[in-house]
């Protein structure tokens, strides 16, 4: 579980710096974009060393998708549609479908990025 709150963390992060890209302005956003961006692939990386590199990034990139449509819609006044929502409740739900058959652990897959062979 630690792993999939690494991604869901991850998958802040890309929201941040998804809007940062959009609406920074100064040294100062910018910089918290920066950050951001590093934050993301950091988390990424991290649960991608124990899960399944396929299912980490559509979940990664999935929730972020929805994270940033929500986003626009609730910070930014965005146009919302019943359309854009059940596209998005269709996109959790494929997330949600990917983590319940994904299995937790690599079973028998030894971590080769700290030598415990």
């Amino acid at each position: 579980m630690k792993h999939w709150i690494k991604v869901f963390i991850a998958s802040i992060f890309e929201i941040l710096w998804v809007i940062g890209l959009k609406h920074a302005n100064t040294f100062l956003s910018w910089s918290g974009t920066v950050v951001a961006i590093i934050f993301s692939f950091y988390y990424l990386v991290m649960a991608g060393r124990y899960l399944p590199a396929s299912t980490v990034y559509a979940v990664f990139v999935g929730l972020g998708t929805a994270g940033v449509v929500l986003s626009e819609i609730v910070f930014f006044h965005e146009d919302v549609s019943i359309m854009k929502l059940l596209l998005i409740a269709l996109l959790l739900v494929g997330i949600i479908g990917l983590k319940v058959i994904t299995d937790e652990e690599k079973d028998g897959v030894e971590d080769k990025w700290n030598g415990d062979y």
